[in-house]
Parts: structure tokens; C-alpha cells; sequence
């Protein structure tokens, strides 16, 4: 683990709102990494320090100031695995059981939360409501913003 790091991202996919991709501040864990060209022919990197699942981490509690929540929003119900490049991009929830890997990444991230920390939590709308979301957790959100094109991404803060 980087000794620096106070802030933990816990799905930090290509680490596309860091001004710094490598900043030793931040322990950037997914749970997986890869490279891929998007449909545009770009190349997306997804290298994270830490190869982890979010629903069970190997820290240990109140371990972090700050810690960054942005999991997969899409769901796939499908077999096998999606082609389409937003799930490659940005990950994928699978069937049924989403609730209960969102519920369990909210008790993890505020397991591994200090008291009096924060957690970063994003979310688009495209095909769960935040409504539904924040049911599972019961922690009560400080404040939240709705941004892009649609007012589809939301960006919610917690205080531990």
C-alpha cells in the first residue's frame, strides 16, 4: 500500500476526474485491469495499485480520511459477458443481486472510513434511480449535486 495514502478510490476504473492519475495521495483499487480500445479508437487504461472487490477489502477499519465511491451504475442481465463499450468502460452490475453489491460496498467503504471522514459517492441515473440507491445504505448524505448533459450523474458526500 502507497504509505501516503490517505484516500482510498475503491473502483477507480480509467481515473477519469483525477487531475493527478498517479497521485500518492490516493490508493486506487479495482477489481480488475486492463487495457482497450473504445469505439472512437481511443486506448483506456484501467491500472489500478490494488486489484480488490469493493464489497470485501482487505483494510482495516478506519483506515482512510477520505474514500471514493463510484461503482458500475449499468445493470446487465444477459449471459456471458456485454460487448458494449460503456459496460467495458465503466463496469457492470450483474442481475438481481446489484442491491446487494452496492449495500455491501456502502458497508465496506464506511468500515474502512475513519470517524469524522468522508465519502465521495457518484451515481448516474441511466438505469437505477439514486433513490433507490441511497436505500441502501443508512448513512444520511450531507449534500449532493446533479451534473452532466441530462442532470443524470449525481455526486453525493458523507460524513463518517
Amino acid at each position: 500500500m502507497k504509505n501516503e495514502a490517505t484516500i482510498l478510490d475503491v473502483c477507480c476504473g480509467g481515473k477519469m476526474f483525477y487531475f493527478d492519475k498517479n497521485d500518492p495521495r490516493v490508493l486506487f483499487q479495482d477489481i480488475r485491469r486492463e487495457t482497450m480500445t473504445l469505439c472512437d479508437g481511443r486506448t483506456f487504461d484501467v491500472a489500478p495499485d490494488v486489484i480488490g472487490d469493493f464489497t470485501s477489502m482487505m483494510y482495516a477499519d478506519s483506515t482512510f480520511s477520505l474514500v471514493v465511491f463510484d461503482p458500475p451504475h449499468l445493470t446487465w442481465n444477459g449471459g456471458g459477458n456485454p460487448t458494449g463499450w460503456q459496460m467495458k468502460k465503466y463496469g457492470y452490475l450483474r442481475g438481481a443481486q446489484w442491491q446487494d453489491t452496492i449495500r455491501k460496498g456502502f458497508a465496506e467503504c464506511f468500515r474502512v472510513l475513519k470517524d469524522g471522514g468522508f465519502l465521495i459517492f457518484k451515481w448516474n441515473e441511466t438505469d437505477i434511480p439514486v433513490s433507490e440507491i441511497l436505500k441502501l445504505t443508512d448513512y444520511t448524505p450531507v449534500l449532493g449535486h446533479r451534473s452532466g448533459k441530462q442532470q443524470k450523474t449525481h455526486w453525493i458526500l458523507f460524513m463518517k
